[in-house]
C-alpha cells in the first residue's frame, strides 16, 4: 500500500531545512535501501524555494507512515508546520506497471 506524506514547512524555516537537509537525505536513503521510498522531493513556493516535502512510501499501514514521518530529521528539527499522511493509489507510471 502506498502513502503520500505532504509535509508543510513553518513560515520562515528555510534555514532550518537547509541545515538539516544532509541528515534528512541520509534518512531517506536508508529507507530507500529498504525499498520503502518510491518518490521524494521538495515542494516549492511561488519563488521556487523549498517550502515542504512530498514523499511517497510503500508500507503495510498508516501507522508505519506516521512513525517514519515522526522520525524524519526534519520533524525532529521542528521544520514542519503540518504533515498530512494519506493513502495513495498510484495509477499512472506506477513502479509495478
Amino acid at each position: 500500500m502506498y502513502f503520500a506524506l505532504m509535509c508543510h514547512d513553518k513560515p520562515g524555516a528555510l534555514q532550518v531545512r537547509m541545515d538539516t537537509r544532509p541528515d534528512h537525505v541520509a534518512y531517506l536513503k536508508d529507507l530507500d535501501a529498504k525499498g520503502i521510498v518510491k518518490a521524494a522531493g521538495p515542494l516549492l513556493d511561488d519563488d521556487e524555494k523549498p517550502c515542504g516535502s512530498l514523499i511517497i512510501l510503500e508500507l503495510d499501514s498508516k501507522k508505519e507512515a506516521e512513525d517514519i514521518a515522526a522520525q524524519d530529521p526534519y520533524a525532529h528539527a521542528g521544520l514542519f508546520e503540518k504533515v498530512d499522511i494519506k493513502p495513495y493509489t498510484w495509477i499512472f507510471h506506477a513502479p509495478e506497471a
